[in-house]
């Protein structure tokens, strides 16, 4: 795969690059439990991102049912610690037939994406979950970053400026992360370093997709909004952090 060719497009997105300071605290052996605990969260996170948007704007109240009953066993699994892995055969029971409740010119297409990414994004946790599995890693309840809240932060209050906003806020986090595998993926060991650089196409088409989206939906141009989002993006990245978290900025004390 030509890595340089795909990541192209994302760095030209970011604002800015992740820090070398970032990249040497997560690199190190005694953070790789934290790190694929909370990347496994990830996951279930942009699933239930896309699952969001599906159940507010477009499905009819079966298919919304339908859609959490399909997160519910990775759910249980990371916030209720059920470890009974349902989830384990839950991914192969994935379905597209969403019924859309309007006729909205985007709702087929926001449906598509979305249905996609959802079983791309918990294929992907299983994935993790597996590769923990292997290396004796149970998983442990950690705290969220302040990545994605602040993100949101910036999201405006009225509509159709709510889900176009949203929609950029998901082109981002998915950039953010494409760029961060790719970022640590040479200083990982080999079974690691092949997995995150498996997942640079996805992440790549999601951060696409969301904002292909979003310009379809709106009925003005997004880039002031790109823009603006971006910026906050890049802040939450080059500010401080106390916590290690996969979307978390500079480690305290090594800005």
């Amino acid at each position: 795969m030509n890595y340089a060719a795909l990541l192209e497009p994302v760095h030209h997105f970011l604002t800015c690059r992740t820090s070398q300071a970032w990249i040497d605290e997560a690199r190190k052996p005694e953070n790789l439990t934290l790190l694929l605990t909370d990347h496994m969260v990830c996951e279930l996170k942009a699933a239930q991102t896309a699952a969001w948007l599906i159940r507010k704007y477009v499905a009819d109240q079966p298919s919304g049912d339908l859609i959490l009953a399909w997160l519910k066993p990775y759910e249980n699994f990371i916030f209720r610690e059920h470890h009974d892995t349902d989830f384990l055969n839950a991914h192969r029971g994935l379905t597209r037939s969403i019924i859309v409740r309007n006729e909205l010119p985007w709702a087929d297409d926001l449906v598509e994406k979305m249905v996609l990414l959802i079983k791309e994004e918990l294929h992907h946790f299983y994935q993790v979950w597996e590769i923990m599995q292997a290396r004796g890693i149970v998983y442990k309840k950690i705290t969220a970053s302040r990545y994605a809240k602040g993100l949101l932060r910036e999201v405006t209050t009225h509509e159709p400026d709510t889900l176009v906003d949203k929609l950029i806020c998901g082109a981002y986090i998915e950039a953010r992360s494409c760029e961060r595998f790719a970022s640590l993926a040479p200083f990982l060991d080999e079974e690691l370093q092949k997995f995150y650089l498996s997942l640079l196409r996805s992440e790549a088409r999601h951060y696409q997709d969301y904002l292909a989206l979003a310009a379809q939906i709106s009925p003005v141009d997004i880039a002031p909004r790109v823009k603006a989002i971006g910026e906050a993006e890049g802040r939450l990245i080059a500010e401080p952090d106390s916590e290690l978290r996969f979307h978390s900025g500079i480690p305290a004390g090594r800005g």
